[in-house]
C-alpha cells in the first residue's frame, strides 16, 4: 500500500466518523451528549480538513473548479423548484 492509498483510506475512516458524530449530536438526549458529539464532530471535521489539504498539496486528491455556466443551471434549477 503506498502513502496515496494510505491517506485515501484515513480519510474516508475521518469522514465515517464525521457522519456518526453528526448522527449522534442530532439524536443525542441531553445538552451534555450534544455538547460532546458536537465536540467531537468538531475535532474530526479539523482533522478531516487537515487530511485533505495534505492530500491536495501532494497533488492525490485535486478539486476541480466548476464553470460559471455550471453554478448558473444550477441556482435557476434550484429557484425554479421553489
Amino acid at each position: 500500500m503506498n502513502d496515496k492509498e494510505l491517506m485515501e483510506g484515513i480519510l474516508l475512516t475521518t469522514k465515517g466518523v464525521c457522519d456518526l458524530y453528526l448522527h449522534g449530536s442530532i439524536e443525542s438526549g441531553t445538552p451534555n451528549i450534544h455538547q460532546a458529539f458536537n465536540t467531537a464532530l468538531n475535532d474530526a471535521l479539523c482533522m478531516q480538513s487537515a487530511i485533505y489539504k495534505q492530500m491536495a498539496d501532494h497533488g492525490w486528491y485535486a478539486a476541480e473548479q466548476a464553470q460559471p455556466q455550471k453554478i448558473q443551471q444550477v441556482k435557476q434549477k434550484f429557484a425554479s423548484a421553489g
